[in-house]
């Protein structure tokens, strides 16, 4: 037996756990690889209630009011909006449960993105992006584009050349065929709705949850919030143990006898120069309690042998040999007193 080799699969049992490939982040978290601070928008993610209780309201997404925008906005961070939306404008209907920010406008509803629990940093800032909303309006045409400069007086010169162009283009109107060009429209991608969510630290005690602010929006396309709150401040990151206080026990004891017995074998080894099974530490010891313990069975097999019941047949067999054997000895000596007498009588 090779007990010196116990040392290297100790090693190998204590460093297994060092060697898991990292856990991916929980979703709506995110650690800065600069500062290391650790976000967790979880908390101020709106969950629907299953069985609302009598008498208690209905939770709702968080609200914001458009005060130059014709419309007030509903969202919700990592989360569909718990309101039920229905009949969103662009948007298939197996995805209106999937819906993190809305609005309504005109008695229709628009979707600004879908959910997304992945937010990122972008410098200091932490950003929270949804897309795929309801379809965007189209862009402007260029004859919508084309800056008119003020009226002011033209030469001769000049409205001879605008005429000559007039008539260069009606010319080339004519030349053209009856039937139409495809437009580029269609070919052209849709743009669609999205939403960008600014989040703001805001330490105050007695401030709300989330304060949602809409921004504004440039061409109907792309809508900006901010969002102040005490989950955008971030933390430590505090891993989570895994182990009850009871496992962490038997680690620590597993740990122990190994030391006990690697260390003791190293010894009895090298120094005493023990080899088999004596060169476990204080072999005499556990020979003796095992000796004990041998011991102590087979008092208990026996005692319970004598429990058992015994077979009575036998022992009447036994008691007719004895009773046998006790006649032939009385004829025996019967016979014996005869010859004697005879004897005698001679």
């Amino acid at each position: 037996m090779k007990l010196p080799h116990l040392l290297p699969l100790s090693l190998a049992l204590l460093t297994l756990a060092d060697n898991k490939p990292p856990k991916p982040p929980a979703p709506c978290t995110i650690r800065s690889h600069s500062t290391g601070t650790f976000f967790d928008l979880n908390p101020i993610a709106v969950h629907p209630v299953k069985k609302a209780l009598s008498g208690a309201e209905s939770p709702h997404s968080w609200r914001a009011k458009g005060y130059h925008y014709a419309a007030n906005f509903s969202v919700n961070f990592c989360a569909p909006v718990v309101e039920e939306v229905k009949d969103v404008v662009g948007v298939e209907k197996g995805l209106w449960g999937n819906v993190s920010a809305f609005y309504e406008m005109g008695g229709k509803v628009y979707s600004l993105g879908n959910q997304n629990t992945e937010p990122v940093i972008q410098g200091r800032n932490l950003i929270l992006n949804y897309t795929n909303g309801s379809p965007c309006p189209s862009p402007p045409s260029k004859r919508q584009l084309h800056i008119h400069t003020p009226n002011r007086p033209k030469d001769k010169d000049s409205e001879d050349k605008d005429k000559h162009d007039d008539d260069d283009d009606d010319d080339d109107d004519d030349k053209k065929p009856d039937h139409k060009k495809p437009s580029k429209d269609k070919d052209q991608p849709i743009r669609r709705k999205a939403a960008l969510i600014h989040l703001l630290c805001d330490r105050d005690p007695l401030a709300p949850k989330v304060a949602l602010a809409f921004l504004g929006t440039l061409d109907e396309c792309t809508y900006s919030f901010a969002a102040r709150s005490m989950a955008a401040c971030g933390g430590v990151l505090t891993p989570q143990q895994t182990l009850s206080p009871g496992g962490v026990f038997g680690v620590i004891a597993l740990i122990a006898v190994l030391v006990y017995l690697v260390g003791g074998c190293v010894y009895q080894r090298s120094v005493l120069h023990q080899r088999g099974w004596r060169q476990m530490p204080n072999y005499s010891m556990w020979a003796g309690c095992l000796g004990f313990f041998v011991d102590i069975f087979v008092i208990a097999t026996s005692s319970c042998a004598r429990l058992l019941p015994r077979n009575r047949g036998y022992s009447r067999v036994s008691l007719g040999n004895q009773h046998r054997g006790r006649g032939t000895n009385s004829e025996d000596e019967n016979r014996l007193i005869d010859q004697l007498d005879e004897e005698w009588d001679d």
